[in-house]
């Protein structure tokens, strides 16, 4: 899973959103671009809501990556 964080968003809103990935028992992976971060996130993200996490203060947007067949 990718969450893509909004080039506006605080260091509080990016915290939020880790905090809520290790809640969930997600590790994830930081990369800070000019423009944007992303968090590549790792672990049982097939049970966390796409939706919600759309939703929390700075997030830009969620991809979901499929499971290799």
């Amino acid at each position: 899973m990718l969450v893509i964080m909004k080039k506006s968003a605080s260091a509080a809103e990016l915290d939020r959103v880790k905090q809520f990935l290790v809640e969930q028992d997600c590790d994830f992976h930081q990369s800070t671009g000019a423009d944007r971060i992303i968090l590549g996130v790792v672990g049982r993200t097939l049970y966390l809501n796409c939706q919600y996490i759309k939703q929390l203060p700075g997030v830009l947007d969620v991809y979901r990556i499929p499971p290799e067949e």
